[in-house]
């Protein structure tokens, strides 16, 4: 994926996004995109995704794979857990030049 949107985003809630980690591999789910602050240069986003309880991934950048979106290399940061998982965010602020 050449360029992020938060459309495309938005078709992909609900769909499973894969992280390599080495030999094994975690599967997160797009549970949410939320626009953020409405600026007339900047596309402002956030996604919240939902990944098992067994792992916990820290904060950092990530390699994560989608089927339709392709690979991305994302910076994601724990924000929570429940009884069902741990919670992640990743954040985008894209300028978007003269609108």
């Amino acid at each position: 994926m050449s360029s992020y949107s938060i459309s495309a985003f938005r078709e992909a809630v609900g769909t499973p996004f894969r992280i390599p980690l080495g030999d094994q591999e975690v599967t997160l789910q797009l549970v949410n995109v939320s626009e953020q602050a409405v600026s007339p240069n900047v596309e402002q986003f956030s996604l919240l995704l939902q990944g098992p309880l067994a792992v916990f991934l820290p904060q950092q950048t990530y390699r994560i794979v989608h089927e339709q979106l392709g690979e991305l290399e994302l910076f994601m940061v724990p924000v929570g857990q429940a009884a069902d998982g741990f919670r992640y965010e990743i954040v985008f602020n894209l300028f978007q030049g003269n609108r």
